[in-house]
């Protein structure tokens, strides 16, 4: 019987994948710890809901100023070199905000600016993560390769991280940023253990000399490359338009919850216990899933649960058919972004990782925005539930415009999977 080791992380996917499981779980730790304790700290120093709002606004902000950039530099550098660099950096930070807590210097201005630069940070140390694992597994164990991945971040950061920083902030404020300045520490230790990421490789000129063009030059050749490919370009913007119906009505969840269905706070936490519930779960049977179950068929039988989704929260009026969908919301959303992140890493060269996996993220951040602007102006007009009912029909009309694509989607094959040309002459078949 395989050990519990050999069952999470396969010894064909080499030590290099361990050492960034582990850093990628420790890290997760860390941020779910501040997923509690952040909006907690923004509260106990203002109650203004200008102030509070911003310091959410601020955890999606620096992915569409620096996204691009990420991307771009993320593919210029060794990836596990600036992944360490900027884990550092987000170390540092939160060690200052440690400091001005248990000096008692904190304010709101303090802490909103920490909150700013640590997800700049963030955005660097996301961007280059995502890079890693297509360069240290075989293709055929990517999917496994990210189901474990995500199984890290719904485990630490979602289900067992906020609790124990809501625990840790009642005892003191300063003690789960500390705690999270030793998870972000460790984190990047574990993957310094890593060893093979070297820089992508880049085309040398007619002299014979690699040159590096401008920032701006690598970007405009990522956002080219990826409008002139279908597969990726198609799976992007399924992604950004799926995320601008999901952050309609999940902007405004927490009065749906307590107003429309009357679960009060605590039916409102659990809402997200029972979305990690259903995500563990999905974890646990992905690897049967991937096996028996062709992607394609997969994607299209994952959106039209969220289809289903939106048109369960718009009619029911009970808290707890409202937790069997969120559970069931956990399970498939965790196998859409196994998929299509394991898609979109097959099909994407190495050298161009970052930077298409940049433009993915700030599609992902500039659907919420959008989203959650249109779910705030529809609940205003009309009320709690049209929300949903904008999700609804916008997330069945994008479903069935993208319902024949999936499968060119996911039967494109990478440009590293073209047969090079020979330079030897066709051989004839005369006589």
């Amino acid at each position: 019987m395989p050990s519990l080791g050999e069952l999470v992380a396969p010894r064909r996917m080499g030590r290099d994948f361990r050492w960034l499981l582990a850093s990628s779980w420790t890290s997760n730790v860390g941020d779910g710890v501040a997923l509690a304790a952040a909006p907690l700290l923004i509260a106990s120093l203002t109650s203004s809901p200008l102030l509070v709002a911003s310091g959410a606004i601020l955890q999606f902000l620096p992915w569409l100023i620096f996204g691009l950039h990420a991307g771009a530099i993320a593919d210029r550098f060794d990836r596990r070199r600036l992944v360490m660099v900027a884990n550092a950096a987000r170390a540092v930070v939160l060690g200052a905000l440690c400091g001005f807590l248990i000096t008692g210097t904190a304010n709101i201005g303090i802490v909103l600016a920490v909150a700013f630069l640590y997800g700049t940070a963030e955005v660097f140390v996301d961007t280059a993560s995502s890079t890693l694992l297509p360069m240290i597994v075989d293709r055929a164990d990517l999917g496994l390769g990210n189901a474990r991945l995500q199984a890290g971040y719904l485990v630490a950061n979602q289900f067992a991280g906020p609790p124990l920083g809501a625990f840790l902030f009642a005892a003191g404020t300063a003690w789960p940023f500390l705690l999270e300045v030793l998870c972000v520490t460790l984190a990047i230790v574990l993957v310094s253990r890593m060893t093979r990421t070297p820089v992508p490789p880049r085309a040398a000129g007619e002299d014979g000399v690699v040159q590096k063009p401008r920032v701006h030059t690598d970007i405009a050749e990522g956002l080219r490359w990826l409008w002139q490919n279908p597969p990726v370009r198609t799976l992007v913007l399924i992604i950004l338009v799926f995320n601008v119906t999901w952050a309609a009505p999940w902007g405004i969840l927490v009065l749906y919850a307590t107003e429309h269905l009357h679960m009060g706070a605590i039916g409102y936490g659990a809402l997200t216990t029972a979305s990690a519930a259903g995500g563990i779960l999905a974890t646990l049977s992905f690897g049967w899933l991937e096996r028996h179950v062709s992607f394609a068929t997969l994607m299209r039988v994952v959106l039209s649960l969220e289809v289903l989704m939106h048109l369960a929260f718009a009619l029911t009026t009970t808290g707890w058919v409202a937790l069997v969908i969120m559970f069931v919301f956990g399970a498939y959303a965790f196998v859409w972004g196994t998929i299509s992140t394991t898609v979109r890493q097959r099909l994407v060269p190495a050298e161009l990782q970052g930077r298409v996996a940049s433009v993915n993220m700030v599609g992902v951040f500039a659907g919420m925005v959008i989203g959650q602007a249109l779910g705030g102006v529809i609940a205003q007009v009309w009320g709690l539930t049209a929300p949903w009912w904008f999700a609804f029909a916008g997330a069945a009309l994008t479903l069935l415009l993208v319902w024949k694509p999936i499968s060119q989607i996911v039967s494109a094959r990478s440009p590293s999977d073209e047969p090079a040309p020979s330079d030897e002459p066709a051989q004839s078949n005369e006589p």
